[in-house]
Formats: structure tokens, sequence, C-alpha cells
């Protein structure tokens, strides 16, 4: 496992992060969570994602289990704070009582007395961003926060957080951004990633694999595999084909003597992909299985050649989103957002 440096901190964090939404204390019995991060230790992954919204609190919970022997300086811990924990007008958004509740509740959950990275998990346009800088800003002087970082933030709000924060004299500065990216999903390359490389903030990218697209194992016209996302949450071939398209599923199988020539799984040149674009730190994975962070893992330190690269984007075209505008859209943190509907968690 190779590590590279957070943006321009002085944090080192594996080029491989490991993350537990939609798994532990959900989909994943705790057993096969509690292997999955062993496993990642195995592999010689050091840096370990979560957040206080993922199973409401019970994957922080598994997350600080499964972490439990393991020494505490040798890993990074992040998790987040914003979306709704529960069905109070404070269990939510990024004003001071909720984050410094939520900060405390965190830990208690993680059972650490700090965590190295804590991310506003989206921007909250209730609260003025004065008062949320200061808190983070309040709780890395109390030592229970390292670095600060933010997930799915425009490249308006990263701008104005960090020309706010240098006129409020804060030692604190964000040093990292947590978006979706992946070789479909490159929203944030016009706008975010230039902004994040000339102010020193990394990425750790999420949903390197498109929610599993990118392995390969959804084909066209063909029922998903049993034991995949799309099988287990009841979706049909139907869902397939509306959401995802047939074309799009010819268009990644393509993708496969790509992968083969570069002696990688479709999974391995997926994350590889996301690792060889400009100012990401770490590509962020989830597993069901341990074997899932046996491969997955192997795309660490694999560079790409050029020509891998102009292949996947020739291949891919047209369907691939670089639309700035569809961060704001689809991830704005809403006021009539409650507890128990889905909010989007990545």
């Amino acid at each position: 496992m190779e590590h590279r440096q957070l943006g321009r901190s002085g944090l080192m964090i594996s080029e491989i992060t490991y993350g537990n939404w939609l798994t532990h204390g959900e989909s994943v019995a705790r057993e096969a969570a509690l292997a999955c991060v062993r496993a990642a230790v195995d592999a010689g992954i050091t840096t370990f994602d979560t957040a206080d919204v993922y199973a409401m609190g019970a994957a922080e919970e598994l997350l600080g289990e499964a972490l439990r022997g393991v020494r505490r300086e040798s890993v990074e811990i992040a998790t987040k704070v914003c979306l709704p924990i529960g069905t109070g007008p404070n269990d939510r958004g990024l004003s001071r009582k909720h984050i410094m509740e939520s900060c405390h509740a965190s830990l208690r959950r993680l059972d650490t007395d700090y965590v190295d990275l804590y991310q506003a998990h989206r921007f909250d346009g209730n609260t003025p961003l004065e008062e949320t800088l200061i808190a983070f800003d309040d709780l890395v002087r109390q030592g229970k926060v390292l670095y600060l970082g933010v997930s799915e933030w425009t490249a308006a709000q990263l701008r104005k957080a960090l020309d706010l924060a240098d006129e409020l004299g804060l030692r604190s500065r964000i040093v990292a951004n947590q978006p979706q990216y992946n070789m479909l999903w490159r929203v944030v390359e016009p706008e975010v990633v230039p902004l994040c490389v000339a102010e020193g903030i990394g990425q750790i990218a999420f949903q390197p694999l498109a929610q599993g697209v990118l392995t390969g194992k959804y084909l066209p016209g063909q029922r998903p595999p049993a034991d995949s996302r799309a099988a287990r949450d009841g979706r049909s071939p139907m869902f397939i084909r509306r959401v995802l398209g047939d074309e799009l599923l010819h268009r990644v199988s393509e993708l496969r003597p790509v992968a083969e020539a570069a002696g990688l799984s479709m999974a391995q040149l997926a994350i590889a992909w996301t690792l060889n674009r400009p100012g990401v730190s770490s590509a962020l994975i989830g597993a069901s299985r341990p074997e899932q962070v046996t491969e997955n893992v192997r795309a660490a330190g694999v560079r790409l050649p050029d020509e891998a690269l102009a292949r996947i984007d020739d291949v891919l075209g047209d369907l691939v989103d670089t639309d700035p505008a569809k961060t704001a859209q689809m991830m704005a943190v809403k006021p009539e957002w409650k507890a128990a509907e889905p909010a989007p968690t990545g």
C-alpha cells in the first residue's frame, strides 16, 4: 500500500481508503463487516471513513469495534457531520450546537479521543458559514479533530469558506474534499478540482466503481448477478436498463480489453483511473466481503499508461458527465429532510 499527502497538509493517508457507507450496520452482517475492516488493515489500508448518519450511528460503532486493538497512531479515522441523525430541529446541519454534539457522539461511538479528519457532509445554507468554521476551528484547538474537510461542496462554496477562514484568522483550513468521482461522473473536474489543487485540498474520491457499474458485472439484457446490490435491493433488469441504459453497459464492457492489457480486473482499472486523476489523494472503497477488499487494494500504486487513459475516454465518450451544476443540484441540504427519509449519504 502506498500513501499520499492529503492536499498540502502534513497528513499522509493510504491511496485506498476503506469506507462503510451502505454496509456496516445495514446490508452487511456484523461479523462480515468486522472481517472486511480486518482485511483492510491486513492489506495495508490505514485510512478509514465513516459518518454519523451511516446506519444512524451503527456504522461508527462497528468501525470503532473493528479497530479496537489496532494502534491508534497507525490509522487515520475520518467521519462526517451535517445530515439528519434525529427528528429534532437541531439534529442536522452545521450549527455550532449540532457540530459539537455530533462530534462528541461520534468520538464515543468510535471509541477514540480524536478523529484525524472531520468533514462537513454537505454545505448548510441555513447556518452562517462563520458559525460553522469557528465551531470546526474550536474542535481542532481542543484536540478532538486534527484536520478539516468537506464533502460534495461546490467550488463557490469552497472559495467562500477559504476566504472567510482567512478573514477570521482561523488556524485550521479545509484540507480535504470528498466528492463522488469516477470514469462516468466527472462533475468536479471543471471547477472543484482546479480550485482544490490551487488551494492544497486533496480529493478523497468516493464511488470509484460507480456503485459496481464499472466492475462490468451488469450486462445489457441480463438480470443483475444474485450477489449484486441491484439484486439485493430488489431492482429489476428494467431498473438497470432505465437508469444505466444498455448503451452505457455496452460501453463499459468495451473497457475489459483495456483492463486485461494492464493486467487488472475491471474494478482495479476503475480505481486506478481515479487514483491517476490530478489532485486525488485517495480512492474510497467499500466492501461486503473481505475478498473484495483484497482485490481492490491491488489498484494502489498502479500508474496507467497514457494510451489506456485515452482509450477509456474514447470508449465512454459522450456518456461521461462533466456538468459542475450537478453537484449543487443534487447535493444541497434541504430543510425539509427528515431523519426517516433516505437522504443522499455518500
